[in-house]
């Protein structure tokens, strides 16, 4: 059986989800806890072989725990905020569970981590030159960590497609637009999906060079090549990329936009 331990500030939701890994008879509780302190401490002293671990906490986020752990822990978060999934999956979590949690997303969330306790055997080389770099889960938990503060700049940006996320540097995005309810980043001409919106970005991308330009766009102002008229009047920003990407700039956005830009 697993040795779990649970980690939530909310002691009803631990006292839940202790119901529900005891009725799957595959797990064996070793612990539990609504202080992130006290889980940090336990945790530099017990084994355990899984860890259920709420990411929006008083104290220290679930990020920060992890991050200043000695070791790593197979992780399976808990949060109520859908937008924390990617970053939950950046930092190689088994899985991530939205609250109220039920039975069968438990479920399937236990199997994926037999799946993956039974692949680990004795190590086998790639092939030469195949081999992955290897992942620094607590640096980038801590990184996360840094995010989540209150007026933390963003230097990452985390796109999910799957179970495979990609983390690319914020100063790489040429501009950020939303559509159909969705927000996209775009790399190197390519639109990846991210999980947060343009407010958000707004607020906590580098104002100095992150510009909002119009109320589904926001521009990197190292990419912007020229500002023309366009044929509606309108002003267009031309950018630096493979694509020459044309972005529409609103009427009363250009007077800050060409503030910005020193014109």
């Amino acid at each position: 059986m697993l040795r779990a331990y649970v980690v939530d500030d909310e002691r009803l939701a631990v006292e839940r989800m202790i119901r529900l890994l005891q009725a799957t008879d595959r797990v064996r509780i070793a612990g539990s806890t609504t202080d992130p302190e006290a889980a940090l401490s336990f945790l530099r002293a017990h084994e355990v072989d899984l860890l259920f671990l709420d990411i929006q906490m008083p104290g220290l986020t679930g990020f920060e725990l992890l991050g200043r752990l000695d070791r790593d822990i197979p992780v399976i978060f808990t949060t109520a905020y859908d937008r924390y999934a990617i970053q939950a999956f950046s930092v190689n979590s088994v899985d991530y569970l939205l609250k109220p949690i039920e039975a069968d997303r438990l479920d399937r969330a236990l199997d994926k981590m037999m799946r993956r306790m039974s692949s680990l055997g004795p190590p086998v080389g790639p092939p030469a030159g195949k081999e992955p770099p290897p992942t620094d889960v607590r640096a980038l938990a801590r990184e996360l960590a840094a995010q989540l503060r209150p007026g933390a700049r963003l230097e990452r940006i985390a796109s999910r497609v799957g179970e495979r996320t990609t983390l690319f540097e914020a100063t790489r995005v040429t501009h950020f637009f939303s559509k159909d309810k969705l927000t996209f980043a775009v790399v190197n001409g390519r639109e990846h999906v991210v999980d947060l919106t343009l407010g958000d970005l707004e607020e906590r991308l580098e104002s100095r060079r992150f510009v909002r330009i119009h109320r589904a766009t926001i521009v990197n102002l190292a990419f912007v090549q020229e500002l023309y008229p366009g044929v509606d009047g309108g002003t267009l920003v031309r950018l630096r990329d493979d694509r020459q990407s044309e972005l529409i700039v609103a009427r009363d956005r250009v007077r800050a936009l060409k503030d910005r830009l020193g014109i």
